[in-house]
């Protein structure tokens, strides 16, 4: 580090007083100061003539407003500087320009600014010719140095001193502490690791776009992240405590009292404390659920894992089950309804036979349709003998009579015949209407029957997809109690409470550092 080269300033001659009136008296005195008699004008113009650049006059006006005086322009104050004895584009240093003089501060020029004189100087007396005690520039600068080092060793010092014991505070101390708690204070926990994956059963009909992630993890991945969050949840805790006591086993005198669970404490407090002890991840590349369940003793871990495990298997029943309840329901409402119709069909095919007194229309349309036919046949022979009686020219009355009373008879049966088919009487319906009437009845039948055969087809369809839908949970890895306390890792707790001190110290004192910095500038 190199020394700061101190400023002298060299205070300019004083006036003598009460002759500022006399001019012949102030160039008088100018001249014995060394000072030029010249005007001021004269002066500049002569400064002007010299040639000197704007960098040059910048210099002499900043040299001159640093030794206090008052120029008014630029060649005004080189004309000011060197009648102070002070030669603006010098290219000295203070220290080889200005020498300590006596002890109570007079400064002596230097020969080394050539033939120019600061003043004030002081002149020894020519009699007291000895020589000096005090020490040259080269010493002098030797042992400012070193005083500025040792200063700046002192501060180091100091600096490091304080760096380690804000690091023994804030860091070494509380990472003790916890490394002290986690090996003679701290309860043992026991951890049971378990593993269990939910499975879907597919049945053969698996087809389409739905058949391409069968028997892959991705198929009930959303049923395992939903079991993960049922476990994970204040309703699992609830019944855990409920049944098994979850609340008892960590409230005994046992628990230090950073993991104990204080008496009257409120479920967010217990519900805290069971997210902490009960851990459930999820693996998408295999599919499996894993769970890790810590209590102060193995017996308790064991059946806290093992209750959970029987939560979540009947949490993933439950996850199908209404739709499987509303398949099946719905498919069984339409075969009802569907029997219910054919019933009802059927009833009315009944009561359309008793009232028509018919068993099929066919049958009876057939009946009269070959009556008539073998009717007019005979007719048509009665016709044709009675033709050939009346050929003759004395026919035989007593055959003709007869004969033609026979047609008479015929011809009123076959329209008797006909009237039943399409007319009917007055007490009974037609053949044409009972025949309508039965065969409507037994159309509505069979399109009851085809319905009733599409809701059984419904029926059995949603039976096998209600099969499909069905999901089981099977544990691959069943919980076993632990014989050694899984936690507190003291070196791993350690380690990770050394970081977090140091993280925390090295954030605050970051942000200080920036802060002063910011409020310094």
């Amino acid at each position: 580090m190199k020394p700061r080269a101190r400023k002298f300033r060299v205070r300019p001659p004083a006036k003598p007083r009460g002759d500022a009136g006399n001019p012949g008296k102030e160039a008088a005195l100018r001249a014995a100061a060394g000072e030029s008699t010249k005007p001021r004008e004269e002066e500049i113009a002569e400064i002007r003539r010299e040639g000197l650049t704007g960098r040059q006059l910048r210099m002499a006006r900043r040299i001159a407003m640093k030794h206090g005086l008052k120029p008014d322009s630029d060649y005004d104050a080189v004309r000011l500087l060197r009648q102070r004895g002070i030669d603006p584009f010098e290219r000295t240093s203070i220290l080889d320009l200005v020498v300590p003089g006596s002890g109570d501060g007079a400064l002596t020029p230097s020969p080394a600014g050539g033939g120019n004189v600061q003043l004030p100087q002081t002149t020894p007396p020519p009699d007291a010719n000895l020589p000096s005690t005090e020490l040259g520039n080269a010493e002098m600068r030797a042992r400012q140095v070193l005083e500025i080092q040792r200063d700046i060793a002192r501060r180091r010092r100091r600096r490091q001193l304080a760096l380690l014991l804000r690091l023994l505070i804030f860091v070494i101390l509380p990472t003790v502490a916890a490394g002290y708690y986690f090996a003679n204070i701290a309860t043992p926990m026991y951890a049971t690791n378990s593993e269990f994956v939910i499975q879907k059963s597919e049945g053969p009909g698996s087809a389409g776009m739905g058949g391409l992630l069968a028997g892959t993890q991705f198929a009930t991945s959303q049923d395992s992240i939903t079991v993960q969050g049922y476990l994970q949840s204040r309703d699992a805790m609830l019944r855990l405590d409920r049944d098994h006591g979850f609340r008892a086993v960590f409230s005994e005198d046992l628990v230090d009292p950073l993991q104990a669970l204080p008496d009257g404490a409120t479920n967010e407090a217990a519900y805290k404390l069971y997210r902490k002890h009960v851990k459930v991840g999820f693996d998408p590349t295999e599919g499996t659920l894993k769970m890790e369940v810590s209590a102060p003793s193995p017996e308790a871990s064991a059946e806290f894992s093992r209750a959970l495990i029987s939560y979540a298997e009947e949490q993933v029943d439950n996850l199908t089950k209404r739709l499987r309840e509303e398949q099946m329901r719905d498919a069984r409402k339409n075969y009802e309804e569907a029997v219910a119709a054919v019933r009802e069909a059927q009833q009315k095919l009944i009561e359309a036979q008793e009232k028509g007194q018919l068993i099929s229309g066919d049958v009876e349309v057939g009946l009269l349709t070959s009556r008539i036919s073998a009717l007019e046949m005979e007719l048509t022979k009665s016709e044709l003998a009675l033709e050939e009686m009346n050929s003759n020219p004395r026919p035989n009355q007593a055959r003709v009579v007869p004969l033609k009373r026979k047609i008479a008879l015929l011809r009123e049966k076959i329209a008797g015949y006909r009237k039943q088919l399409t007319e009917g009487t007055e007490q009974e319906q037609s053949i044409a209407r009972k025949t309508s009437s039965l065969a409507l009845a037994q159309a509505e039948l069979e399109s009851r029957n085809l319905l009733l055969q599409a809701a059984l087809q419904q029926l059995e369809n949603a039976r096998i997809e209600a099969n499909r839908q069905v999901r089981y949970l099977a544990v691959s890895v069943p919980p076993i109690p632990p014989d050694e306390p899984t936690y507190p890792r003291v070196f791993e707790n350690t380690a990770l409470a050394f970081l977090v001190f140091a993280g925390i110290y090295l954030m605050v004192s970051l942000t200080v550092s920036i802060l002063r910095e910011q409020v310094s500038s």
